[in-house]
């Protein structure tokens, strides 16, 4: 083989595996690093430790790209069977661990959370919690964060603590992307193009391309950014 037909076939396994990777993600869902269990984290980094060996596999690349697909096909199914049994779930994800209620810490837990006395302070502090007095609970989560319970005195007041009944805020949805008119997004939320460029032009602005986002929550009014970095927001031209 010579160095032409290895750099084509190392190009087209390099596809392969980016393809690969690509399909099995979307089979296996989406998830942040901070949202991964200790499986999931496992899984991945072998299944990227499989996708770089077949980029470079010129001889035999089918036996990566079988391990890939075995891996992720495995990974699916024990997370559909996750979904529908809560004791493989407890036994795949863990279960949730109280390191802390009423004013104890409990030792025991923190050593089964592999956690020592300074990194939960670190955790509580992370969390802006620099007085545990304050604290009701605190719970480790089985993708290793750790979830805090103030007491009710410490926590921040609400609006129904405050005797308030404000109005509930909505998704904002995006209006105008990059000095585009998003019709799909506008006639999806009940309102017509028209009605954005009416409440742009209310705001300053005589053409959508001179906006880089508008946003609309449920009012009268967009919250609009400027194509112009130059240019404050809701100001109108010179």
């Amino acid at each position: 083989m010579n160095l032409l037909q290895d750099i084509g076939m190392t190009v087209l396994t390099t596809l392969l595996s980016i393809l690969a990777l690509f399909l099995l993600t979307k089979l296996m869902g989406a998830k942040q690093v901070s949202q991964m269990t200790m499986f999931d984290y496992v899984v991945g980094i072998t299944i990227g430790s499989a996708a770089a060996e077949l980029a470079t596999e010129l001889e035999e690349p089918h036996k990566p790209l079988t391990a890939i697909i075995v891996y992720g096909l495995v990974a699916a199914l024990i997370s559909v069977l996750c979904y529908k049994s809560l004791k493989i779930r407890s036994v795949v994800t863990g279960r949730p661990l109280v390191l802390l209620e009423d004013g104890v810490i409990y030792r025991d837990r923190l050593k089964r959370a592999k956690l020592d006395l300074n990194e939960f302070l670190t955790y509580c502090r992370i969390g802006g919690w620099f007085d545990l007095s304050q604290l009701q609970a605190a719970v480790f989560e089985p993708n290793g964060t750790i979830s805090f319970l103030p007491k009710e005195a410490d926590r921040p007041a609400t609006p129904a603590d405050l005797n308030k009944n404000p109005a509930q805020s909505q998704v904002q949805t995006p209006f105008v992307m990059d000095g585009k008119l998003l019709s799909g997004n506008v006639r999806q939320s009940g309102k017509e193009d028209e009605w954005v460029r009416r409440a742009l032009l209310r705001q300053g602005y005589r053409d959508e391309q001179d906006v880089f986002l508008a946003l609309w929550g449920g009012g009268e009014d967009l919250a609009v950014f400027p194509m112009d970095p130059k240019r404050k927001s809701g100001e109108a031209p010179q």
